[in-house]
């Protein structure tokens, strides 16, 4: 899901979120969690382009990006794709853009805004995110990483990298 936290503070949870892995981050940003760089896409690039190239790379998120500016505006969830596909629901030679196939990012719908997740987020507050602390309760799957003002998308970071991050570090 796109990274977006509430508008107003009434919508927060009324509990403080608490990391459960705190004391392993030791002032850890996203930046320790190596992400690879982003696969970007465009709308009007194919179903059949997403596929092979999530494929090339193992990737299972893609983020979509305007082909001109690079403003990001959605992403594809590959597992999500071969559904569409299976179901005759997308074929391999639609595009991105004109098809199910993209989610775009609500950036300012239904109270939301965006929640910018840089290189220099902590690790607490990615945990958080993804756990839907900062998202009105709904745990996210992945984090588009972007610089300070959202002009560039650098690389998407998931739940499991942060696992994988913990479990590599000393208690």
């Amino acid at each position: 899901m796109a990274a977006t936290a509430p508008a107003d503070s009434a919508a927060m949870p009324t509990e403080p979120f608490v990391s459960k892995w705190s004391d392993r981050y030791r002032g850890a940003t996203v930046e320790d969690l190596d992400p690879p760089a982003a696969l970007s896409l465009t709308p009007s690039d194919t179903v059949g382009q997403a596929l092979n190239a999530a494929y090339e790379r193992d990737f299972t998120h893609l983020t979509v990006v305007d082909g001109t500016t690079r403003a990001l505006l959605g992403y594809v969830l590959i597992p999500q794709l071969q559904k569409l596909l299976e179901a005759g629901q997308v074929r391999p030679e639609d595009t991105l853009g004109s098809s199910a196939a993209m989610t775009r990012f609500g950036f300012q719908r239904r109270g939301r805004t965006y929640r910018v997740i840089t290189m220099q987020t902590p690790l607490e507050q990615l945990e958080a995110f993804f756990a839907g602390a900062m998202t009105r309760g709904e745990p996210q799957q992945f984090a588009v990483i972007t610089d300070e003002r959202r002009r560039f998308v650098l690389g998407v970071a998931t739940a499991a990298d942060l696992e994988i991050f913990v479990k590599r570090r000393p208690a």
